[in-house]
């Protein structure tokens, strides 16, 4: 780690450091139960606590402002930490509260057959009265069994909320496979040649899965793991937390939103998925009005090249900086003194031009009140992170295609 100048920040000379890279053993199962894009590497938590520990801290409370799918969640469960998460998305708070549980083998199986027994006998509805936006995504005959199954599971597990968000989340991971979407599409897009697969076959393999996991899983019961539905702008801290680990969103990055609208639409969080963009970190559909001045001076310099030729998407990353730097405040109230926060981000580019996130989020810790920040750099190894993508966006290993970043910063801020 290196200590970063607050007066002259630049990263151009920093090196990988390779303690960073990977973790010391293989992931647990338990990460694997959903898709989620830019999925969070596991061992990043635990090098985070083993790096906070040796550097003399004792840490209780473990928080993550972007909790995503809960990797954090289910890493500082494991060691044995209480934790903290939120995420402004739904599906994604679903999911996190699904892998920090661990739940009864034989419930499982008990819940399950009975679904499967209802599914079977529950009459196919009379009048397809879903979403515009379903019918687009499916077949007839697709949306029928997705609707019997869904019927199935809230029937069901209706009396005991653990077990219903398993197998809500078990029903969330196969919307995707069941339709006509572009399988592993960074954006939302019909795959006119895709084999449709079967909704009782795939939630059959996906609850196996599913269970195993449950079975292999670290979580330790006895440790308080809470997972909110927040937006992380709006916390106000309480400066109980000890140590944050957390990867925001990038801008000009994935719109969160449009990939999980099947499980936003089916789960009954909303009628429109699009209302998940408006307060989105890094979505070019925020809303959110601000003062557009107040960017600091990195944030300034990155967006003045955009000013001349594309003022909108001037606007959209000064929404982004600005955003960060609120998010940089926030972090700072809510740790205790003497409190870590581990920030994981790599830079972008857009039509040419670099937009390094990692500075200024640097400049912004500096300025939230931090004492000192410290940055290295890590390789992004994992083979579904190639840095190239396809016309179509799928992560590929062609070098002929559109080159992404392959390459992110740790900075760790001290309070």
């Amino acid at each position: 780690m290196q200590l970063v100048d607050k007066k002259e920040i630049d990263f151009s000379n920093i090196s990988v450091d390779t303690y960073w890279n990977f973790g010391d053993s293989k992931e647990d199962k338990i990460h694997k139960i959903h898709s989620y894009p830019a999925k969070f590497p596991s061992f990043i938590t635990q090098k985070a606590l083993e790096y906070a520990e040796r550097d003399g801290m004792e840490i209780k409370k473990v928080a993550d402002l972007f909790c995503g799918c809960g990797t954090a969640a289910y890493e500082a469960n494991k060691e044995g930490y209480e934790f903290w998460g939120c995420d402004i998305n739904p599906v994604a708070a679903l999911i996190a509260r699904v892998k920090s549980r661990k739940l009864e083998a034989n419930k499982l199986n008990t819940y399950y057959d009975r679904i499967m027994d209802n599914f079977n006998v529950v009459s196919a509805p009379i009048t397809l009265n879903v979403n515009d936006r379903i019918k687009y995504w499916y077949e007839e005959n697709q949306i029928i069994d997705l609707m019997r199954l869904r019927d199935s599971i809230t029937t069901t597990c209706k009396n005991n909320s653990y077990y219903l968000e398993f197998f809500l989340c078990a029903f969330s991971n196969i919307l995707k496979p069941t339709s006509r979407w572009l399988t592993k599409a960074i954006k939302p897009q019909i795959d006119p040649h895709k084999k449709i697969i079967n909704v009782k076959l795939a939630y059959q393999k996906q609850f196996r899965f599913m269970y195993r996991a449950n079975e292999e899983s670290g979580v330790n019961s006895d440790v308080d793991v809470r997972i909110e539905v927040a937006n992380s702008l709006e916390l106000r801290g309480e400066g109980n937390i000890d140590l944050i680990v957390t990867s925001p969103p990038y801008v000009t990055s994935y719109e969160y939103a449009d990939l999980h609208q099947l499980s936003l639409l089916w789960l009954n969080f909303t009628d429109d998925y699009r209302v998940y963009r408006a307060n989105t970190i890094g979505s070019k559909h925020s809303n959110i009005q601000k003062d557009l001045n107040n960017l600091n001076r990195i944030g300034s310099k990155i967006v003045e090249p955009f000013l001349v030729n594309d003022k909108s998407k001037a606007r959209a990353i000064k929404k982004y900086y600005l955003d960060m730097q609120a998010i940089t405040k926030v972090t700072h109230g809510l740790l205790a003194n003497n409190g870590m926060a581990l920030f994981v981000i790599g830079n972008t580019e857009y039509k040419g031009v670099h937009i390094d996130n990692a500075q200024h989020l640097a400049l912004s810790l500096y300025e939230s009140g931090f004492k000192k920040v410290y940055v290295t750099k890590r390789k992004i190894s994992n083979k579904i992170l190639s840095p190239y993508r396809d016309e179509n966006g799928k992560f590929s290993s062609d070098t002929t295609g559109r080159k992404i970043y392959n390459e992110e910063f740790i900075l760790i801020g001290r309070k």
